[in-house]
């Protein structure tokens, strides 16, 4: 089954929920209060996405973490690779076929990698906005179900 991790599961809910209020701040512990998640992974998150040019951090009494663009220009590719490395359906299309002692029979590498090609592109044409956007804005893929995020307000930050 492919799965993303669970840090990478809260650092989208997360930046999904500050795309809904893109001019707040929040600390990592408001965040983690606000979506009952623990509060050590919530600020390992933080740190992983404000080394990936995903958020800003800001010092002081009006301090905490804000989005570093706008929430449709960030993609949840950017999210995902930012939190887990590259996608990558196999290590042979990762690594190449030097990484596999099967390559020298194995004719599903190109497949693999057009896969990879059409997971990485559906994740690139989905933004934070359309995560953060209530239900019935959600995004939708043909010929499958919906998913969505949760719509959730404010999530209990001082604005500037």
């Amino acid at each position: 089954m492919l799965r993303i991790n669970r840090e990478t599961d809260y650092g989208v809910l997360i930046l999904s929920a500050m795309a809904r209020v893109p001019e707040q701040r929040a600390s990592s512990a408001q965040l983690a209060y606000a979506h009952g998640l623990p509060q050590p992974i919530v600020s390992k998150v933080m740190k992983q996405l404000v080394h990936a040019g995903l958020l800003c951090s800001f010092r002081g009494t009006k301090g905490g973490y804000g989005l570093s663009r706008t929430p449709d220009q960030v993609n949840i590719l950017e999210v995902i690779e930012a939190l887990e490395g590259p996608i990558a359906i196999t290590d042979c299309v990762e690594n190449g076929t030097q990484s596999c002692a099967h390559a020298y029979d194995c004719n599903a590498g190109a497949a693999w990698s057009r896969i990879s090609d059409v997971v990485r592109t559906a994740l690139q044409g989905v933004t934070l906005e359309q995560m953060g956007a209530p239900q019935e804005q959600s995004v939708t893929f043909h010929n499958q179900r919906s998913d969505s995020v949760g719509t959730g307000a404010n999530y209990g930050v001082a604005e500037e």
